[in-house]
């Protein structure tokens, strides 16, 4: 219980500090970035980008980053905000207006932080110059989502457990299916 104590005083303060001492011009451009990446849009339009320019290697990049994305807005949003149920940060925690443009849904995980390192980090193994591009809105995206009220900060980092775990996934499931259905080649033959 102590652990679980400790997180819920951490997600407090941090909830509060990040809402207060965060410029609001700095609060104004998060709060765009979160609109492009509302339905992952941001995202989307990254893999298009990636795919147009990066040749093979960008199109598998693109594939992978899209595909995690989908695993990671599944698992985060069609599973577990069903059935956690937790509710956003308290409204009088948040001193500007940015809270009353929130989700009615759970709060727990991060839906947003989720798809955001699921593209990420599944696109940054085939093309690590575009993983790095990405991760600076990604990081972003994921201040917000606590700036503005949204989200706790142990929501978002579930989000962002939620989205490795879906590019890790992803690189990895080829590789797991051949062994599963190819079982002579475990053995050696």
């Amino acid at each position: 219980m102590r652990l679980l104590d400790a997180v819920r005083d951490a997600d407090r303060t941090v909830t509060k500090q990040a809402a207060s001492r965060i410029p609001a011009s700095a609060g104004k451009a998060l709060s765009g970035l979160e609109e492009a990446a509302e339905s992952s849009k941001l995202w989307c339009g990254a893999a298009v980008l990636v795919a147009s320019v990066g040749g093979r290697r960008g199109r598998r990049a693109a594939a992978a980053g899209v595909t995690a994305l989908v695993v990671a807005q599944l698992v985060s949003n069609g599973v577990c905000k069903q059935v956690t149920g937790r509710r956003r940060p308290p409204k009088e925690w948040i001193p500007h207006d940015e809270v009353e443009d929130r989700p009615d849904s759970s709060s727990f995980p991060s839906g947003h932080t989720a798809a955001a390192v699921a593209f990420t980090a599944a696109l940054a193994p085939t093309w690590p110059l575009a993983g790095a591009v990405c991760a600076v809105p990604a990081a972003a995206v994921a201040v917000e989502r606590v700036q503005s009220g949204a989200h706790y900060p142990s929501d978002v980092a579930a989000g962002a457990v939620i989205g490795l775990a879906a590019a890790w996934l992803i690189h990895r499931a080829p590789h797991l299916l051949r062994r599963r259905l190819v079982p002579w080649r475990r053995a050696g033959a």
